[in-house]
């Protein structure tokens, strides 16, 4: 971080434990210097601020706790979700007592857990919402409505928002993007589709935008998933038990996004992979 901004690294959506240990590595390689986003960086161009969403981090399905405090030792300061976070039932038993993870806005009022935290980060503040889309997905609250609220909130505190769109329609995705950046939005990261998309940019009003960041996990199977029972589920449409790809050829997927401290509005984006193999 400099005086006028920070950068921020915002890893697409973790899958099992391929994803994770890949995940693992890759920071670690980071914080000794061992890889990099390009080939000439150094140490010191560290993220400052780092997010992944991780509703598919625990076999594939939800989120346990234990996997939850993992990502608290590897540094991660915001864990983002989707639909599938409350696939693993703890969740209710440790949900309200997290300081990082955010579950969709859009959600009704009653449901455990928040949909938007404000981190500190040296004595800069960033926001960070979290939304599900509605087309093809299961009826929810409107996210339009939700975002147009919460961003009037954040905004009292501070300029530099980020938000995880978590939603499959692509058309759905650019069209937040374009809305965000109306009200000032630093970020929009796609995520949920599990693939990279090469659409990065700067939108008008300075909000950085992607329509999916990708997926953390094996790559040798369908966007994490056992190859086998993916083709048998769409093949027959029977109901068939995914199951993740335990070993083998694995990538991280991410963005870089700069953003000036005092006008919230961002400098770049990049994409960023990386392969590894366990």
């Amino acid at each position: 971080m400099t005086e006028n901004e920070i950068h921020v690294l915002f890893i697409g959506d973790i899958v099992g434990r391929p994803g994770r240990n890949t995940v693992a590595e890759y920071l670690n390689k980071l914080r000794t210097n061992q890889t990099s986003y390009d080939s000439d960086i150094k140490s010191s161009d560290m993220p400052d601020f780092i997010i992944a969403n991780v509703e598919n981090a625990s076999h594939g399905f939800g989120l346990t706790q234990k996997n939850h405090d993992e990502f608290r030792e590897m540094g991660i300061h915001a864990f983002t979700s989707g639909n599938h976070i409350w696939d693993k039932k703890e969740i209710f038993n440790y949900i309200d007592q997290s300081d990082r993870l955010i579950r969709p806005l859009n959600y009704p009022q009653d449901v455990p857990g928040v949909g938007s935290r404000v981190f500190d980060v040296n004595g800069v503040s960033i926001g960070v919402i979290n939304l599900l889309g509605r087309v093809f997905m299961t009826p929810i609250d409107s996210p339009w409505a939700a975002l147009e609220q919460e961003v009037k909130k954040i905004k009292e505190i501070t300029p530099i928002i980020i938000l995880d769109f978590h939603a499959e329609a692509t058309a759905e995705k650019i069209a937040m993007g374009h809305f965000a950046n109306s009200l000032g939005v630093s970020a929009v990261i796609g995520t949920h589709t599990h693939v990279q998309t090469a659409d990065e940019k700067i939108l008008n009003n300075g909000c950085a935008y992607i329509t999916d960041a990708g997926f953390c996990g094996s790559s040798e199977g369908v966007i994490g998933m056992d190859i086998e029972s993916s083709i048998k589920r769409l093949k027959t449409s029977l109901p068939e038990k995914f199951d993740i790809v335990s070993s083998g050829n694995t990538e991280l997927n991410a963005v870089k996004i700069v953003i000036d401290i005092k006008t919230g509005k961002a400098q770049h984006i990049e994409r960023i992979k990386y392969y590894t193999s366990f």
